[in-house]
């Protein structure tokens, strides 16, 4: 139940998801990290143009096809990854066919999962702790990540800013690129236990109640939500 449903952002759930926790806000902020060329950001800003989006993309090829969405929608793209600390990263792609849509920051999931030769770029990594401070953002309405197998580290650079209860929603992907980062569920439900998680559907979303290794250790694609608890 809401696994593998990733044909379209109607059968994912997305769409659905996105239009209950955005539509009708006077204002907010959106993080989109792994924008890829801006269609999330864009359907976001679809849903609610009010919002003030910020959109993370590292790959060199894929930024220019992002910036491009800027010109025609009010959202700041930034040309680096997210992580756990800020440096410089290797960020790897299909030799064949750089700047797709699964470029990682893990090599593995280009030649294991994949099945396919790698070519890679340097790119910048920064933390979302020091750009929420550095750009003045107190809350985060919703936190949207897909980086190919890099989410828990995009969540560990948070720092004390997750335990501060500042973020409402954190949405993920879950899926075999966690076998290349080596992270399981049970990293995210320890990395947030102030927040109730759910697995979205088409039609709407289930509650995952309890931790669960058969029922969370799934390593395919999941559409994962967050909700911050509310005392």
């Amino acid at each position: 139940m809401g696994v593998l449903n990733f044909e379209n952002d109607q059968v994912s759930g997305e769409h659905r998801f996105l239009k209950q926790i955005l539509a009708g806000r006077t204002g907010g902020v959106v993080i989109d990290v792994g924008a890829n060329v801006g269609k999330y950001s864009s359907r976001v800003l679809q849903i609610n143009p009010l919002l003030t989006v910020y959109a993370f993309e590292p790959h060199p090829h894929t930024f220019s096809a992002l910036e491009k969405s800027v010109r025609h929608l009010n959202f700041t793209a930034i040309n680096a990854a997210v992580g756990a600390s800020a440096g410089i990263a290797d960020l790897f792609d299909y030799a064949a066919n750089d700047g797709s849509s699964h470029a990682s920051l893990y090599q593995d999931v280009i030649e294991s999962i994949h099945h396919a030769p790698s070519t890679h770029h340097k790119v910048k990594v920064v933390t979302l702790g020091e750009f929420a401070h550095e750009n003045h953002v107190t809350r985060i309405n919703l936190l949207k990540i897909d980086t190919e197998g890099n989410e828990l580290n995009v969540l560990k650079g948070l720092g004390d800013y997750l335990c501060e209860g500042t973020i409402d929603a954190i949405h993920f992907e879950f899926n075999e690129m966690n076998v290349a980062s080596r992270v399981f569920f049970r990293d995210f439900w320890d990395i947030l236990p102030n927040y109730d998680f759910y697995r979205l559907l088409p039609d709407g979303m289930v509650k995952l109640d309890q931790y669960s290794p058969v029922f969370c250790e799934i390593f395919a694609y999941q559409n994962v939500v967050a909700l911050l608890k509310r005392s």
